[in-house]
């Protein structure tokens, strides 16, 4: 017991140490800003939604490039592309504020999560719907490559659950 209590007393130390050392690091310059990790971050840390918006668009942009390299669009096939990617597009939902919410009842509250529930899933269908019309307009071949490129998708880096959703059906 005496062993694994001293343990604890010296890794608590050393994180103190270590917070301590944190703290009178000096800023990088300067006026310098938010470091890396604080880009795009509005007042109290949180993200931007409209910045996290443009980054989620940039992302999709980028993989839809890649697919429709893979896929080998044909000039035929092209409108049926660009029907599916505009139909893919990310939304950007009206959510609340946390202040806005917390005044609400709890009734008001279940019924704004509801609507906003029934919103996503109005979305996720049309996405689904956009994809299997899409699906359909491809080769065999073509077919095979969207296969193995969607299954992929929303399990990279082990993301699953909000990162991986509606952009593949």
């Amino acid at each position: 017991m005496k062993y694994a209590n001293k343990h604890l007393i010296v890794a608590a130390m050393l994180a103190a140490l270590g917070l301590a050392a944190q703290a009178q690091t000096p800023p990088s310059g300067p006026g310098a800003g938010p470091g890396p990790q604080m880009m795009g971050r509005g007042e109290h840390g949180r993200m931007d939604p409209a910045r996290m918006h443009e980054r989620m668009q940039e992302r999709m942009a980028k993989r839809m490039g890649m697919l429709k390299q893979k896929l080998q669009i044909t000039p035929a096939q092209e409108g049926a592309w660009n029907t599916y990617v505009a139909a893919l597009k990310p939304t950007q939902f009206n959510r609340p504020e946390r202040g806005e919410f917390e005044k609400l009842t709890t009734p008001e509250r279940i019924d704004r999560m509801r609507a906003m529930r029934a919103q996503h899933i109005a979305e996720m269908d049309k996405r689904a719907d956009a994809t299997k019309t899409f699906y359909a307009a491809l080769s065999p071949e073509q077919k095979k490559v969207f296969d193995t490129e969607s299954s992929r998708f929303g399990h990279r880096g082990g993301r699953g659950g909000h990162h991986g959703r509606h952009h593949m059906g």
